[in-house]
């Protein structure tokens, strides 16, 4: 049996494909061992993916997309988010809105974890032909923290992962008026290494990914309820487990598992978005981004 160590940027219910790959018996079927772990602070990753403590790294594809052009060498070899599950919640609001009601707003939108939440938010607004910075936004810190200020009265609206902004609303603390998942396709959550690291891992790699590809198509028709108790009962064991699979059914509808690999459209978007705001040096194709030796992967 083979080794393949993840080092993940979160502990995320988006991230269930890989959990339930893990606990069922998709991995060991391709003669593979998986462990992982989520590094607090979630750069951590990137250091793991340097000394061989991990073998790939599981976040945002913000963070290869930054490198690109740079002497770290980073290569994405897989993807296991295919959109955005983000939504923001209103306090005043009571229906779903449009982006121009932001502005004049103050909204919360946590940063410690990655960019995403408030870049793609913002490009969104910029797609709109709006300007983010009619809004103001609290960024930068925690979600712990935001959801702490936000229920203490602080902003009118904040971005949050789905199971939070369900979390926040059955506390009665506002609504959902908008749900990113409803934008389109967005490459969020991705596989990646260090680039000189791909030739020799490249076997496993595939492995690992064709599971991934099984365990998305899985949850996708309903066939690993077990595995899914199981995910939910170890890693969220005093969540209300209900509001954790109406959002996994959220999810599924607005396929965020559809595939493994990613959309070249979607990539191309999300790139422009990170680069017409300075975050990139150019805009990173999506060769550029899988590297010189893309590792061929199932839908």
């Amino acid at each position: 049996m083979d080794t393949l160590k993840i080092s993940a940027t979160a502990n995320g219910l988006n991230y269930l494909p890989e959990y339930v790959a893990t606990v069922g018996s998709i991995f060991t079927d391709r003669g593979l061992t998986v462990t992982a772990k989520a590094c607090d602070p979630w750069t951590g990753v990137l250091d793991d993916i340097e000394s061989g403590e991990a073998d790939l790294a599981l976040g945002g594809l913000w963070v290869p997309a930054l490198y690109a052009g740079a002497p770290r060498k980073l290569s994405v070899v897989g993807q296991l988010n295919h959109a955005f599950p983000m939504a923001i919640v209103s306090r005043t609001e009571t229906s779903p809105i449009t982006l121009d009601q932001l502005a004049g707003k103050v909204v919360l939108s946590p940063g410690a974890g990655g960019s995403a939440p408030y870049e793609f938010t913002a490009g969104l607004i910029r797609e709109a032909g709006l300007n983010p910075a009619d809004t103001s936004w609290m960024r930068d810190l925690s979600t712990s923290m935001m959801i702490e200020l936000y229920k203490a009265g602080t902003g009118d609206a904040i971005v949050l992962d789905l199971v939070s902004a369900g979390e926040v609303v059955a506390d009665g603390f506002g609504t959902i008026v908008f749900r990113h998942l409803s934008a389109g396709l967005m490459p969020n959550s991705v596989y990646y290494t260090e680039t000189h690291r791909v030739a020799d891992l490249s076997d496993r790699i595939e492995r690992f990914m064709d599971g991934i590809a099984e365990a998305m198509a899985a949850i996708n028709t309903g066939s690993v309820d077990a595995e899914i108790d199981a995910v939910l009962a170890e890693r969220w064991p005093t969540k209300d487990h209900g509001l954790l699979r109406e959002v996994i059914a959220e999810m599924i509808a607005g396929d965020v598992w559809g595939s493994a690999i990613i959309d070249r459209d979607a990539s191309d978007r999300w790139m422009r978005i990170l680069t017409e705001v300075g975050l990139t040096t150019h805009q990173p194709s999506l060769e550029e981004l899988l590297g010189e030796q893309p590792v061929s992967v199932s839908a």
